[in-house]
């Protein structure tokens, strides 16, 4: 590169390279004409402040025909170059000349920023713009102007998270955060308050737990809740500690979600708004039925219902997450009327992408259990000739619509949810092949998110599909081998139920091992 600054020194041609390494993607005509724009940026854009249109031209086709600029295949208005030629240009600039670099980006801010046409664009291709001004605004140094002009107000519509509880779009939200991190994920920037760096270390976190990116994810959320602590701002604290409980559930270290949703508890009473109140009681009580104290735990829904009830009347039960995590406990007590019944009410209420899903998700779970109590317990696993297909297509409808709508809300840490229900559903109705497919999703997204309750789950799982393959005379493997892989998926569920605390699948695994014969574990 040095001998091609030394050969077109003083030329447009450089100047349009240095414009270039401010970008990290194509640059729009729209992008160029604001830089261009008076005045100039001195040692940036003076050669190119009067350059007629003709000689423009020439300068770009002389870039194409050395190669530093790429073909105008789609967008002849927009320039682009390969990405080690845009950082190696950017660098430079950025170095020799700090001012240019400031003034430039600070254009652009202000270009993307008023680019959009709805003052509060409402799809994720009308967003791209305000990304654009959030990257640039904080390279010029304007953090804090970035956060109240665009950021807070535009991007994440103030608590309303509206980027990822609307479009499901956490990728591009953890991107838009990266720029208020000097060290991503770890080391806010300077220039934004302490109560904005534990709002940024927070939603950090929790977008990168909804992308399954888990252990990343408990650092930022960690500081997030120590700040929050600090500053005694008791209904922040309880919120994160809440987020610490379930991404630690997630981990498969239930000891430490449960510690967390105590905490979040007591934050909460101390901040004494209700609702947190009620939302803390239902984080601890999905903890410990996870745990497997099921009284315990129906305790701390009820006690959150009745809180609801008094400061929602309209609302006389629990919905969004709440509500399917209680609607959890009913289906692992055997309760599945109740739950269609609440969430046949709940799913009238919820609005955003993740409840109307998991709603979807206990709809299809408890037409399920209903279905399959139909069917004699020596059966359990599955059999030569499965059950009508009548009695579970309430079932197989609403748990596609749960896996199709986790998908478009796009965690990746609930995804698996819908994939074991689905799974166990295409078990009973001897679809093992499909039942295998949704289990090995399962298994990607939990492997690579370290999701250990998550795989804990998928043996469980695997090991009754062996089972129920060996029962229906399955080609996939001899009758011996089916059941030596069950036994090895139950052997690893048993060890992963041990080392996470999961001992909600206690009565699971035995019943698995008295199934195969296998001597009691523990």
């Amino acid at each position: 590169m040095a001998s091609y600054e030394k050969w077109l020194s003083g030329t447009p041609e450089l100047n349009i390279l240095n414009l270039l390494g401010l970008f990290d993607r194509p640059a729009t005509a729209g992008a160029i004409a604001a830089l261009r724009a008076e005045p100039a940026i001195d040692g940036l854009t003076d050669s190119l402040q009067n350059l007629n249109e003709t000689k423009l031209k020439y300068a770009i086709k002389h870039l194409r025909d050395l190669r530093l600029l790429s073909a105008d295949e789609k967008d002849s208005d927009a320039l682009d170059c390969h990405p080690l030629i845009r950082e190696h240009f950017g660098e430079r600039l950025q170095q020799h000349n700090p001012e240019a670099w400031r003034q430039a980006h600070s254009r652009l801010y202000d270009y993307y920023k008023n680019l959009p046409e709805k003052d509060l664009p409402d799809t994720l291709e009308e967003m791209e713009p305000l990304f654009a001004a959030v990257t640039h605004g904080c390279i010029a140094g304007y953090p804090t102007k970035v956060w109240e002009e665009v950021y807070w107000p535009k991007i994440s519509r103030g608590n309303e998270a509206f980027t990822e509880h609307k479009l499901g779009a956490f990728g591009a939200h953890l991107s838009a955060l990266s720029n208020f991190f000097s060290k991503p994920w770890q080391k806010p920037i300077e220039g934004i308050t302490e109560a904005r760096n534990a709002l940024v270390l927070s939603f950090a976190g929790f977008n990168l737990r909804a992308l399954g990116r888990l252990r990343e994810a408990a650092e930022p959320m960690q500081a997030a809740l120590e700040l929050a602590e600090k500053q005694e701002e008791w209904k922040s604290a309880a919120v994160r500690a809440g987020n610490l409980s379930e991404l630690f559930l997630t981990l498969g270290d239930v000891s430490r979600a449960v510690r967390f949703a105590r905490q979040s508890v007591e934050f909460a009473d101390r901040g004494g708004d209700e609702m947190l109140r009620k939302a803390t009681r239902s984080r601890l009580a999905d903890a410990l039925h996870q745990d497997g104290d099921l009284s315990e735990s129906e305790k701390y829904f009820r006690e959150s219902e009745e809180i609801q009830k008094k400061w929602q009347p309209e609302y006389p039960i629990l919905y969004t997450v709440s509500g399917f995590q209680f609607c959890d406990l009913l289906l692992s007590h055997g309760q599945a009327q109740e739950a269609l019944e609440r969430a046949g009410q709940t799913i009238k209420w919820v609005k955003n992408l993740l409840s109307i899903a998991l709603d979807y998700l206990t709809l299809g779970r408890a037409h399920l259990q209903l279905a399959l109590e139909n069917i004699p317990l020596k059966r359990k696993f599955g059999e030569a000739n499965p059950p009508s297909k009548g009695d579970f297509e309430e079932a197989a409808r609403y748990l596609d619509q749960a896996v199709a709508g986790l998908r478009k809300a796009g965690q990746q840490d609930d995804l698996p949810r819908g994939l074991f229900a689905r799974a166990a559903l295409r078990r009973a109705l001897g679809q093992f092949e499909p039942a295998w497919e949704d289990l090995h999703e399962a298994l990607e997204i939990a492997e690579r998110g370290d999701m250990r309750l998550w795989l804990t789950d998928y043996h469980l799982e695997a090991a009754r599909l062996c089972l129920a393959e060996m029962e229906a005379g399955s080609l996939r493997l001899e009758a011996g081998d089916l059941k030596l892989e069950a036994g090895e998926h139950t052997r690893a569920a048993a060890k992963l139920v041990e080392e996470t605390g999961y001992h909600r699948r206690d009565l699971e695994v035995d019943e698995l091992e008295e199934a195969l014969g296998l001597v009691k574990t523990g």
